[in-house]
């Protein structure tokens, strides 16, 4: 097959570039070198000129040059070993006076058992594979660093990737590339030197009667070439990446990490292996596999699972579970509690392109109502008598966000049983669940009450704990606001598809058994409808501004019927409300408030306000001033986002390299060496020293992006004496 022909002015070119390839002389080393010239690059040809042994010597570069200048390019040849890559870096800069490209490419194998293999066979494979490239890329750094621009490749193999019998000595060095190459990614990125692996299979000295005959012959080097040449480019932005690449296919390589299992149930606890064999299989278990990005997210997450040991919550009254969930899951939810296409507003709420597209604050009840649901947490606190699921009723729910939740992701939802209380009648069971995201953020708590109908008597405690959160009852006066919601007759048909099957909401021979004439809508369904209808009147419509929501479900209410929503705007942010069935003036929730971050009247009426943290810049940009020889000593551009409800509300940047200080954007179109993102309250706590930074980074109130160690030399300027 011919590949398409390219348009010249589409072509990736490299005129001006400079580019070094280690083992040149043959194979992939001399398609990479080809390719390189063919689009304009100065070459340098490195090929100590051995067989695959690392044995002998040839003119092999002085070959491939000729090859280039014959076809009308540029380039020289060397013969160092990549031992004394300082040399190879050298011919560049006397020859060209810059190096711009690095492809590690230099190998040979000692193949031998592990048994077999000798101190010299360990010795050989680790200087070229893994020390040469070390040191070849340690002599181009500095001056990669000084242009500001630099693109380097190591070459790994499916040995180290996967192992391979009688390749021990290989295998390690090609997986250790990996680690050189994320580190040489991480420590680049703020001079744009990037660095990348490629996981070649291609014919070649070194595979020449190790593949089998058939693929060996359609194993063509100059099919990798190009992936390796467009890694190279300035265009492509991929650093850190593993790409595997043979035979003209690529993908991307990379390393996972399973969700894991807790091995103690409290902090004060040992682990034993005999519970180690017992929950081995969910050690082992990839099924909710995920990647991280950086080991900031592995020591997070680690972070994570101590303060939930720490607060007890891997004991055997609990279960954990994970919600994943997207725009699907949200619009739906949305549809179930009646946003509408013929109301304008509702449309960030259904569409998953609109730029406003949000997730309604109440659909983050469902990861710990169906954690509970799917569990016995409710049978194993009513130890005293049996019951199904006739005999169960909801009696409160309660939400609380503490993060503004993204519109898809994975939430892992511990829930326990946080209190019981006989009510006579019947017993109460509350339960806690606690949603972190895929950060170990703690994201959302749900409190739910649930009735177990013949269930009391059992001398329990008559009263909830303070842990519970209460029910506010109405003021005594007229509301300030009164709202009527339409509900129709498939809306419980609709709201059970988002998890709540009860069939007590949708089989008329279910809800008869108890006591209901046609199915009822979800008691969970009237407080979405409901909560979403104080959100429009006094959160701006803004889910951002949702804090927390506490409902009592006093009487069932009928699909079909209309609801009157009931509110007052109270201080503190709180808006009190209670929801009517006009038909039959039925209260159907009781007790019941929304708590917001900003009461907004007016539907997305939006206001200027200052922020505390403002002080905290102010002091900064005093003393900057005061100091300016300092503070272009620490010579980094730093970005701050300060979020407040969730949202960035102010960027402020620290331009210690002109001493400047402003609000932002960074300005002449330049870019920070950090950005940290951190809310306008933690701020505060940050500058006033009753936060630390690393406590801060580590628990996800502070995100840093670019150099992280930067962020360390700003301790000085953060600390203030401002009256906040």
């Amino acid at each position: 097959m011919v590949a398409p022909k390219e348009n010249a002015s589409k072509q990736l070119r490299y005129d001006g570039r400079v580019v070094v390839v280690t083992g040149a002389g043959a194979g992939l080393g001399r398609e990479y070198a080809l390719l390189f010239a063919s689009r304009g690059a100065k070459v340098v040809v490195n090929d100590l000129g051995g067989n695959f042994h690392g044995q002998g010597k040839s003119n092999a570069a002085d070959k491939v040059v000729e090859e280039i200048r014959a076809a009308g390019g540029v380039a020289v040849s060397d013969y160092n070993s990549v031992v004394e890559g300082d040399k190879i870096v050298q011919t560049a800069l006397e020859n060209f006076g810059r190096i711009d490209v690095l492809v590690n490419n230099a190998g040979i194998l000692r193949d031998r058992s592990l048994a077999r293999i000798s101190d010299e066979d360990w010795n050989l494979i680790h200087d070229v594979h893994l020390k040469g490239s070390f040191l070849t890329t340690r002599a181009a750094w500095p001056v990669m660093k000084k242009q500001n621009y630099g693109r380097i490749i190591m070459t790994s193999s499916n040995s180290g990737v996967y192992g391979n019998f009688g390749q021990a000595n290989y295998s390690a060095a090609k997986l250790g590339l990996v680690g050189l190459a994320n580190t040489v990614a991480i420590e680049g990125a703020k001079n744009n030197i990037q660095c990348n692996v490629i996981v070649p299979t291609a014919a070649s000295r070194m595979t020449e009667g190790i593949l089998p005959e058939i693929l060996f012959n359609e194993l063509k080097p100059k099919l990798i070439a190009p992936v390796v040449a467009y890694l190279c480019h300035e265009s492509c932005e991929d650093t850190g990446a593993i790409i595997e690449s043979a035979a003209g296919w690529a993908t991307k390589v990379h390393f996972v990490r399973g969700r894991g299992c807790v091995l103690r149930t409290s902090i004060d606890e040992d682990v034993s292996p005999e519970y180690v064999q017992q929950v081995w299989n969910r050690v082992t278990d990839m099924s909710e596999a995920k990647r991280l990005n950086a080991i900031g997210e592995a020591s997070l997450s680690l972070v994570g699972v101590l303060e939930k040991l720490r607060d007890g919550q891997n004991n055997e009254n609990s279960v954990t579970e994970t919600f994943r969930y997207g725009f699907k899951d949200a619009i739906l939810y949305a549809l179930g509690v009646g946003a509408s296409v013929t109301d304008p507003t509702d449309l960030k709420f259904l569409y998953e392109n609109n730029p406003e597209f949000a997730v309604l604050p109440t659909f983050f009840i469902l990861p710990g109502l169906l954690a509970v649901m799917g569990s016995s947490l409710t049978a194993s606190a009513i130890k005293h008598t049996t019951f199904d699921l006739t005999n169960i009723l909801h009696g409160e729910q309660y939400i609380e966000l503490f993060e503004a939740p993204a519109t898809e992701g994975v939430l892992t939802t511990t829930s326990t049983v946080l209190d019981v209380v006989d009510k006579k009648s019947g017993a109460l069971v509350i339960t806690q669940s606690d949603s972190y995201d895929e950060q170990g953020t703690l994201v959302a708590r749900n409190q739910s009450s649930t009735f177990v109908v013949g269930a009391g008597n059992f001398n329990g405690k008559t009263k909830a704990g303070p842990e519970v959160k209460p029910l506010v009852p109405n003021p005594k006066r007229s509301p300030d606001a009164s709202v009527e919601v339409p509900t129709h007759q498939n809306q419980a048909a609709v709201y059970r598809l988002s998890g709540d099957l009860n069939p007590m909401h949708i089989d008329p021979s279910f809800s008869a058994i108890a006591g209901y004439k046609v199915p009822i809508l979800h008691g969970l369904c009237t407080m979405g409808v409901s909560v979403k209808a104080v959100l429009k009147q006094f959160g701006g419509d803004d889910p951002s501004l949702f804090r927390a929501a506490k409902v009592r479900f006093s009487k069932p209410v009928l699909p079909g019927q209309t609801l009157r929503v009931d509110m007052w705007k109270e201080p503190n942010n709180r808006v009190c409300f209670r929801t009517v069935v006009v038909e039959t003036n039925t209260e159907v929730l009781s007790g019941a408030y929304v708590d917001f971050k900003q009461i907004v009247i007016k539907p997305n009426m939006t206001a200027a306000v200052d922020l505390q943290s403002d002080a905290v810049f102010a002091g900064i940009k005093d003393r900057v001033a005061e100091n300016e020889a300092k503070a272009k000593a620490i010579n980094a551009v730093f970005l701050y986002k300060i979020t407040s409800g969730g949202k960035v509300a102010k960027e402020w940047v620290l331009d210690l390299k002109n001493a400047k200080v402003y609000e932002g954007p960074v300005q002449g179109g330049g870019k920070a060496d950090t950005t940290m993102t951190i809310a306008d309250g933690d701020m505060i706590e940050l500058a006033l020293g009753k936060l630390q930074p690393q406590t801060a980074f580590m628990k996800g109130k502070l995100k840093i992006a670019g150099n992280i160690m930067l962020a360390q030399k700003l301790a000085p300027l953060l600390k203030t004496e401002a009256k906040l």
